[in-house]
């Protein structure tokens, strides 16, 4: 339950009993005038960019707004909807192209890189999307779109579609999860493979190939980009 002004309010009252907010019929404007869904959302944006997923509560946002949190919650139900919405308004941030490539494969990866660019410029939403329930905003669904017509110009179909498809997704996802969270120091990295060189005879090719050390975020997800690339084309030679 969500506890509002002292007050209880149940999930089928406040929405919650169908889990995503792009599912459920939106409620308008009722409320204090000033206040929108597109304000909301600014706001949250925001707020996450500055403070990251730990410091989102609805009664921060609210006073971020500067309403009461009733208010707030006229316009959405429940944080996992300000969560949503703040997602896919990430999304929006990009356009895909208004025309496909001649080379489906310069689609893809021309979708990808501007997806990996969208997460890292707000690194909490990355790990975001992993959570329970899968995206369905309008932005994300206009990406995904363009992303599946690519793999099926390409010649993928039914499953192999699919699965190229979470390959790609997690390829992004994971990339920038790691690069947003994964700050090592200086010494850090400098201990770190100290330690491997020490661990030599039992991890000869960990320790002669820059475990810690490698860092080149980007060079790394070209290449492994690539690697997906390359193989998505040898399945449809088949």
């Amino acid at each position: 339950m969500n506890v509002i002004a002292g007050k209880e309010r149940t999930r089928s009252q406040s929405g919650g009993g169908i889990g995503n907010v792009w599912l459920r019929p939106s409620r308008g404007n009722k409320g204090e005038p000033p206040l929108t869904r597109a304000r909301i959302v600014q706001a949250a944006v925001a707020l996450l960019d500055e403070e990251g997923m730990d410091r989102l509560t609805m009664r921060r946002l609210a006073e971020r707004l500067q309403v009461g949190a009733t208010t707030l919650y006229w316009h959405v139900a429940t944080k996992g909807d300000v969560i949503d919405l703040a997602v896919d308004a990430i999304f929006g941030e990009t356009p895909v192209p208004a025309h496909h490539a001649e080379n489906p494969r310069d689609d893809i990866a021309r979708l990808v890189n501007d997806w990996r660019r969208a997460m890292l410029r707000h690194p909490w939403a990355a790990s975001v999307p992993s959570r329970q329930r899968p995206l369905m905003g309008p932005n994300f669904l206009t990406w995904m779109e363009f992303l599946q017509s690519a793999l099926l110009r390409a010649g993928l179909t039914d499953k192999r579609l699919n699965a190229a498809t979470w390959a790609l997704y997690n390829h992004v996802m994971g990339a920038t999860a790691t690069q947003s969270s994964l700050q090592l120091s200086a010494e850090e990295t400098r201990l770190g493979q100290e330690y491997l060189e020490s661990q030599r005879d039992q991890y000869p090719t960990v320790a002669a190939n820059n475990y810690i050390a490698d860092d080149d975020w980007d060079a790394n997800f070209a290449v492994g980009l690539e690697f997906l690339l390359d193989g998505i084309g040898a399945q449809t030679k088949r």
